[in-house]
């Protein structure tokens, strides 16, 4: 007796096409940014996901079928949300404890002065909504694009403002891997290596950015800076859950209507739980390595994903604003990092 396999219904099939179709994007823009051009400007391909999506999104969307969008936005919501809670597993608590209580004070003072910083002047000096700021904040406050990526369904904010945010990283980011290595030999950096460490690790946004300002310098301040970048990362855990609590609060005042159940981010529960299994070394480090690759993969399709839904009309309504915001904020983390580390130090 012969059987044959059933079809699956129409939404599941266009949903599956579109998640295959951004997994193929993504595996091209993982080569790409592979390219030792692109690999050393410090691009992640995160960064060359989102660019090479809004490209496609903008001008060659006609060639993708219309129906095929529902996988792509199930890409850029649910998979963003899982991948976000596997990058727990490049964090330790051994890593924090290394760099001991001033690397910790720093990161604190740097992403919480950050976020309040950026988002007080974005809203009330700069005329910028609530999610624009915020998004454009915490990609310099914690840990660049994939910080954006998790505070974006925390607020449920539209992706040209998470594309937007993204940009201000990858301006900002780029200049400073150059900035900070002339700053160090201009003699303009009054820092021993245990300091300028944690000045990079806690002021540069994104990961391979903090990386390639310091390699820039030596490979002791590599280590320091990287594991303090790390901290910041572990800080995104309570900033979402504190973020989450005044939301439901601003929003029930809002409505005026009692609060509702806090939203907790079980993708930030799911990103603390992996940096803990992390620590204690319970899964081979074999296992842990593909995890890892597998979920810088799985960011970079969420975040090819968020450029494909992006439309270049809807960042210009921005425009130099968010620019601004970014500028503002870099010359907080230069100047007023400088301040903190010099204090914690």
């Amino acid at each position: 007796m012969s059987s044959t396999a059933l079809p699956l219904p129409s939404p599941w099939r266009d949903k599956l096409n579109g998640v295959l179709f951004v997994g193929l994007m993504a595996a091209a823009v993982v080569q790409l940014a592979d390219l030792p051009a692109i690999r050393g400007l410090g691009f992640s391909p995160l960064v060359v996901g989102i660019v090479c999506g809004m490209v496609y999104g903008n001008f060659l969307r006609g060639t993708m079928p219309a129906d095929w969008g529902v996988g792509v936005n199930f890409t850029a919501r649910k998979l963003l949300r899982i991948a976000v809670a596997f990058y727990g597993l490049n964090i330790s608590i051994q890593q924090i404890a290394a760099v001991g209580l001033p690397g910790l004070a720093v990161s604190v003072a740097v992403v919480v002065g950050t976020l309040v910083l950026g988002t007080v002047i974005g809203q009330r000096l700069l005329g910028l909504d609530r999610d624009t700021a915020m998004l454009t904040s915490a990609g310099s406050a914690i840990c660049g694009a994939a910080a954006v990526l998790a505070f974006e369904p925390t607020l449920r904010a539209q992706p040209h403002k998470s594309a937007v945010a993204v940009a201000t990283v990858v301006l900002f980011g780029t200049l400073s891997m150059f900035l900070y290595p002339v700053f160090y030999r201009a003699g303009w950096l009054h820092f021993d290596t245990q300091a300028l460490g944690i000045y990079i690790g806690g002021t540069v946004h994104e990961v391979a950015q903090v990386v390639g300002a310091a390699s820039n310098i030596d490979p002791a301040t590599t280590e320091v800076a990287t594991i303090v970048k790390m901290t910041r990362v572990a800080l995104l855990v309570p900033v979402l859950l504190v973020l989450g609590l005044w939301l439901r609060g601003s929003r029930a005042s809002a409505d005026g209507a009692p609060a509702a159940k806090l939203p907790v981010p079980w993708f930030a529960i799911g990103f603390l739980a992996l940096a803990i299994v992390n620590s204690l070394h319970i899964l081979p480090d074999a296992v842990i390595t593909v995890a890892k690759r597998l979920d810088i993969f799985a960011l970079t399709m969420a975040m090819t994903a968020l450029g494909i839904e992006t439309r270049f009309s809807q960042i210009r309504k921005a425009g130099p604003r968010v620019m601004a915001l970014g500028l503002i904020i870099y010359a907080w983390l230069i100047f007023g990092g400088y301040a903190i580390v010099k204090l914690a130090t």
